[in-house]
């Protein structure tokens, strides 16, 4: 056996385990019974252990070392030996202690958070968080000394591999700069049309949930791998070639569960898409989470929320709930589906409104994992900058700073990857279709395989085959360029709108 593929072998089975953990952690997160929360924590505290454990052999230095000299390996095969150092060395910065640590203190925090959203108590989550946060601290510093990088930096190179908070800086600074003056005029030019007539429910859950079905057939979802459920905050999980979706309802909206699973179907299909003969391998892993979110959002918002799709989904969706009536014709549901407002909930906003919430978490956790912003005066700080951003206050905190799981489950260093994912989509999104013109024409009549086996031939299938700004460059003619997202908005949302 070679080092190449000795290596192979060795992350096929760390694979498997992360395969394990991923069902686990869906469990965990859609039925787990309460009472179990403590015997799952220990499990999977044991099994992140024993996944670390196996991600820092000390075979693989041999391994990487010897196979760097091997003749006859493809560029698979030598993006593979790169994606497997680059984990490798990361992993290794890490302590099983710290590994363990952090995982029981997340698993806690999580569902003492789902308890806190709902009563609205930061207070009571505060131990907790605290806790998750003194842990990842300790990670990324303990990562930030082995890749010479800064703590903050160290835990987003996690998500988003290669990614800097200073050009992230210049990006959202620019970003900051437009979109509150553009916020106020689309608002005054929505104003200034007629609101579109409210849609009469209820709608019930049985129904919403069959019309996301029907969605995510139409978008191209394999059920076959994969399935539909609840949970408290949506998010695509599972294992390798079971790819698990959730939403969750509302039977006075249906607009924002459909959306919602339009959203996760978008992660689901890159999942799916990933090429076979490299699954359980570094280099057959997504690209990075600014890849991956922009292809939820190149779903959910670029395809999804244009004329063409609406035209075609207006008389499925008026079958699913009988609905009749002006509110359910297509140019009404468009009005629905791209009217801009100041809300206080992240995964409800709209497309204008929506970096200005990821902007502001991403300033208050660089703070808070600088410690340069107490933990207690989260809530105060939250509001401040909601209202500088979006121009809103939330008048709890169930509505602000309570109201995404990612800091309790220890995601530090994720959130710029979504207004990142935005920027790319938007991208993406205008190459695909300056390459195929009918991928618009398509849509509309309720065929996503023109768009799908494009994202397929350029992103999906390529996995980690190629780093962020080389696959962006590759898919599109250049690196990521936010003038394509600005001049998007301005089209959709401007005066000639």
């Amino acid at each position: 056996m070679t080092a190449s593929t000795a290596l192979s072998a060795h992350f096929g089975r760390v694979a498997a385990l992360s395969n394990a953990i991923g069902i686990l952690q869906w469990d965990n997160d859609v039925m787990m019974p309460k009472g179990a929360a403590g015997t799952r924590a220990e499990s999977m505290a044991q099994l992140q252990v024993l996944r670390h454990g196996m991600m820092t052999d000390r075979r693989i230095g041999d391994w990487l070392a010897a196979a760097a000299d091997e003749a006859g390996l493809g560029p698979w095969e030598r993006a593979n030996l790169r994606e497997t150092r680059r984990i490798w060395t990361v992993e290794t910065a890490l302590p099983a202690d710290l590994v363990e640590a952090s995982s029981k203190a997340i698993s806690a925090c999580e569902m003492r958070w789902r308890q806190a959203r709902a009563d609205a108590d930061f207070k009571g989550l505060l131990p907790e968080l605290a806790e998750v946060l003194k842990l990842q601290r300790e990670i990324g510093r303990a990562k930030g000394e082995k890749l010479g990088l800064s703590p903050y930096d160290a835990l987003l190179n996690d998500y988003e591999p290669g990614g800097r908070s200073d050009r992230i800086d210049a990006l959202f600074e620019d970003l900051a700069g437009f979109l509150p003056g553009f916020t106020e005029e689309v608002i005054a030019i929505q104003a200034r049309r007629p609101a579109p007539p409210e849609l009469d429910g209820p709608f019930p859950v049985e129904q919403q949930r069959q019309l996301g079905l029907k969605m995510m057939a139409v978008l191209g979802y394999d059920f076959e791998r994969g399935r539909l459920d609840v949970s408290t905050h949506p998010f695509c999980g599972g294992a390798d070639n079971d790819v698990r979706i959730t939403t969750r309802y509302d039977e006075a909206d249906f607009t924002r569960a459909l959306m919602g699973v339009l959203h996760e179907t978008g992660h689901a299909l890159y999942e799916q898409g990933r090429p076979q003969a490299f699954m359980n391998q570094p280099v057959g892993q997504a690209r990075g989470m600014s890849i991956h979110e922009s292809q939820s959002l190149l779903m959910e918002m670029q395809a999804c929320r244009s004329r063409e799709f609406i035209q075609f989904a207006a008389p499925v969706m008026r079958e699913a709930f009988g609905g009749t009536g002006p509110a359910w014709e297509a140019d009404s549901l468009l009005r629905r589906y791209t009217k801009v407002s100041r809300g206080f909930i992240r995964v409800d906003a709209d497309e204008v409104t929506y970096p200005a919430h990821v902007i502001l978490r991403y300033r208050l956790e660089k703070a808070l994992i600088a410690d340069q912003l107490p933990l207690a005066d989260l809530p105060a700080a939250w509001n401040d900058q909601m209202r500088e951003l979006v121009g809103v206050v939330p008048p709890d905190d169930r509505l602000g700073c309570l109201q995404d799981v990612h800091w309790p489950s220890g995601g530090w260093g994720y959130f710029p990857t979504y207004t990142l994912g935005a920027m790319t989509a938007a991208q993406i999104f205008d190459a695909a279709c300056r390459a195929d013109p009918e991928i618009l024409p398509a849509i509309g009549r309720g065929d996503f395989s023109p768009l799908v086996g494009w994202l397929r031939a350029h992103v999906h299938s390529q996995g980690s085959l190629h780093q962020t700004d080389e696959l962006l460059t590759r898919a599109t003619g250049r690196p990521l360029d936010a003038s394509v997202f600005k001049a998007h908005l301005r089209r959709r949302y401007g005066q000639a709108a």
